[in-house]
């Protein structure tokens, strides 16, 4: 238990030095939208976008092989 609390508390440290680091704040231009946020904010968006479409592929790929 003390051992995934170490590992927690080191992870939630990393990204807030990830956070502080990055806050400069960039401009985001989609077709006709702009819009300014934390890169920091634009990387974890990235990510979770990522994270999401690799999980519906996953879901995907393994519906169509229980299907054959």
């Amino acid at each position: 238990m003390k051992y995934k609390f170490a590992v927690t508390i080191l992870l939630l440290l990393l990204v807030m030095i990830f956070a502080v680091q990055n806050a400069e704040t960039v401009e985001v231009q989609l077709l006709f939208w702009a819009v300014n946020l934390p890169r920091s904010l634009l990387i974890f968006m990235m990510l979770l976008i990522g994270t999401v479409i690799g999980w519906f592929l996953r879901s995907i790929l393994r519906i169509s092989r229980n299907n054959q």
